[in-house]
């Protein structure tokens, strides 16, 4: 998967996720860069070293390669003359601002399939292993098995262990960073958050699986241990109380 594909696939999942009327409407080249899929909220996502990158991605995409878009035939003229130059300026697309596209209908649909199938295999991967949903018995082994059951005709049961015996060597609990929420998703020493009972996606508003450690929403793949400073839209970690580029002091959570 290339850059043209991780940028039309994110796209497909934020408009299912934020803007379902997207899935049937057109909506505008500037609406596309600005609020659906703007590179400040997109990029670790993306995966896009550089805003140059995702432009250049986007310009490929609104140029109409691999019909993942129906684009406007001026532009995506204009946008396809503009990749073959020697030097491509990345931003040319802005110039079409007002110009309109729309998610094609086929590769839409490969998409979904590709992204629901993903999802069921993630869902089949946390399901647990049938010896594990057991009782949680453990078998013994050896000899000591064998005269078990040549007497009494039965497997033995080893005794469950206690959370302390379950606990690896070492263990320590991880602490509260200072400036973390007291209540809702609770930053944890890891990169992720353990979300409150009934806690929603501050992207999609999504309902959160409660206690579990996320790093990404399960609905529309937005990184959850993230912020953006509402005065610069610099990326901030949650718990930080100012930000890192303007100074400005950060809302709680």
């Amino acid at each position: 998967m290339d850059q043209l594909d991780r940028l039309y696939r994110t796209l497909v999942q934020t408009i299912r996720a934020s803007f379902p009327q997207y899935l049937t409407q057109p909506f505008e080249v500037q609406e596309l860069y600005q609020t659906i899929l703007p590179y400040r909220h997109h990029r670790r996502t993306l995966g896009f070293d550089t805003n140059q990158d995702y432009e250049a991605a986007l310009l490929e995409l609104l140029a109409g390669e691999r019909g993942y878009l129906i684009v406007d035939e001026r532009m995506r003229d204009a946008l396809q003359r503009e990749l073959k130059t020697p030097n491509p300026d990345p931003a040319v697309f802005r110039e079409f601002a007002s110009a309109q596209v729309s998610l094609a209908h086929e590769p839409l649909r490969q998409a979904e399939r590709a992204l629901e199938s993903s999802v069921r295999t993630t869902e089949t991967e946390r399901v647990p292993a049938p010896a594990a949903r057991a009782s949680g018995a453990i078998l013994h082994s050896g000899p000591a098995t064998a005269a078990h059951v040549a007497s009494t005709g039965e497997m033995p049961r080893a005794s469950m262990p206690t959370p302390a015996q379950q606990r690896p060597s070492g263990h320590t609990p991880v602490a509260r960073p200072s400036g973390a929420r007291e209540t809702g998703m609770t930053v944890t020493g890891e990169r992720g958050v353990v979300v409150a009972q009934n806690e929603d996606c501050r992207f999609c508003g999504g309902r959160l699986p409660t206690g579990r450690h996320l790093v990404f929403c399960p609905h529309c793949g937005q990184n959850l241990t993230v912020k953006h400073c509402e005065a610069c839209g610099t990326e901030l970690e949650l718990g930080w109380k100012f930000c890192i580029s303007c100074g400005r002091s950060v809302t709680p959570g």
